[in-house]
């Protein structure tokens, strides 16, 4: 069965249910109420294996996998990734707070952000082991914090912009020229230079073109302007380079096969070997930054069907979910599949539209497809829901935040319990 590739290893239909890591889904709803999201370990672990296989495979130098915090955060999957060794990339100040939760130490704490408040920069110097400075204003800000004897301020990598893109739709962009993200060239010779000026300790570049891409060539020229840069900086020794992540993965049947990850790699790999030998740098650690790759596919969101809607040729099976959990579909058409959780293996029956209940058009989470015949009362899984899902998500109309588990054969254990009413009374202060 095609869509069921999509979902997490180890997903089988047991009794005529979908079962993940043992777990029949139909029980965890019943328990734990829908919608629900449900993560799967061994997936993740199997993600992060693949990611650390290709580069002791093919890179002769040193490397790190850093997970990107913002792809879905809180203190179980912070430390999920201690458990990995893996580095943690943090967007300001809340999310170092939950790194922290999480036993995240300080030098695996990389910290980004287009426009880092005070109290973000306050937060990162306190806490992190390497801020990625996207700007000058940045860097006099930071030049404000070092005291006269500074035992370890964290280590500094400049943002690159080298005026390329890649994805397949705008808003996941941001590499190219006119973005808002990183320094262009001419920029960030003057960052470094003033990085010595300030006496702030320049250790690395850093770029991201964009996210949800399957090819991986146009990372080659931008990796070759960037080693070039390191050339004129002068970087030698042990520094850092990373070129960012946002390697796709297979959303619904029509992506498939799932991107290659060792392609991806060996491109990545190839381009540094070509660009230090080039310049005559010596190889820097390499740095990987993936967030969707990692933890996408171990991903399942569950929703309960309430109304099966009938209007002309159109069905409609609205869910319990959608815009608040997922605004993918609405922000920027992303697109999904899904099976029925009770017998999903049996016969389509026709087309159909799959919507939320929230007061906006845009609140569809699939358009246009194949499904048996749906009741009212059913349930069906969204694979592929791990990343810039519940991260994003919101309480629009009073919505309340989905529970979270985290699955493995022995357990099922509650990671986020879902919000009530209660929660968001709480900062209403009249």
């Amino acid at each position: 069965m095609t869509r069921l590739s999509l979902f997490p290893d180890g997903t089988t239909i047991e009794n005529d249910s979908l079962t993940i890591a043992e777990h029949n889904l139909a029980a965890l709803a019943d328990t734990y109420g829908t919608p629900l999201y449900l993560y799967d370990r061994a997936t993740m672990d199997s993600a992060v294996d693949a990611y650390r296989r290709c580069l002791a495979a093919q890179y002769p130098g040193p490397a790190s996998v850093t997970y990107a915090g913002k792809a879905y955060l809180c203190t179980a999957i912070a430390r999920w990734t201690q458990e990995h060794s893996l580095w943690l990339d943090c967007t300001g100040e809340a999310e170092i707070a939950i790194a922290l939760a999480g036993g995240v130490p300080r030098q695996r704490i990389l910290v980004h952000g287009v426009n880092k408040s005070p109290a973000d920069v306050e937060s990162a110097i306190r806490h992190a082991g390497t801020i990625v400075v996207d700007n000058q204003s940045e860097l006099v800000r930071l030049s404000r914090h070092i005291p006269a004897s500074a035992s370890r301020f964290p280590g500094i990598w400049l943002r690159l912009q080298p005026g390329l893109a890649v994805g397949a739709h705008a808003y996941t962009q941001t590499g190219q020229r006119g973005s808002k993200f990183g320094l262009d060239r001419e920029d960030l010779i003057a960052a470094a230079l003033n990085c010595r000026r300030y006496s702030l300790p320049l250790e690395g570049l850093h770029f991201h073109l964009g996210s949800q891409f399957r090819d991986p060539s146009p990372l080659k020229p931008a990796i070759r302007l960037a080693l070039e840069l390191a050339a004129q900086i002068g970087f030698e020794g042990d520094w850092h380079f990373s070129p960012g992540g946002g390697w796709g993965v297979a959303y619904h049947e029509g992506e498939l096969p799932h991107p290659d990850l060792e392609r991806y790699v060996s491109l990545i790999v190839e381009s540094v070997l070509q660009g230090c030998r080039a310049h005559g740098l010596s190889l820097p650690h390499l740095h990987l930054e993936p967030g969707r790759s990692l933890l996408a596919r171990a991903g399942v969101a569950v929703y309960r069907v309430l109304t099966v809607k009938r209007l002309g040729d159109r069905t409609w099976l609205l869910v319990d979910g959608g815009l608040a959990d997922n605004p993918r579909p609405a922000l920027y058409a992303a697109k999904y599949t899904c099976l029925p959780v009770a017998r999903p293996d049996r016969e389509p029956g026709g087309r159909v539209y799959v919507a939320g209940p929230y007061c906006e058009t845009g609140d569809v989470l699939i358009e246009d497809i194949s499904m048996p015949e749906i009741a009212e009362g059913e349930l069906i899984a969204v694979p592929v829901s791990g990343a810039y899902q519940l991260s994003m998500a919101s309480n629009y109309n009073g919505a309340r935040r989905p529970a979270v588990l985290w699955l493995e054969p022995d357990q099922a254990r509650l990671i986020q319990r879902r919000e009530t009413v209660t929660d968001l009374l709480q900062r209403d202060t009249e």
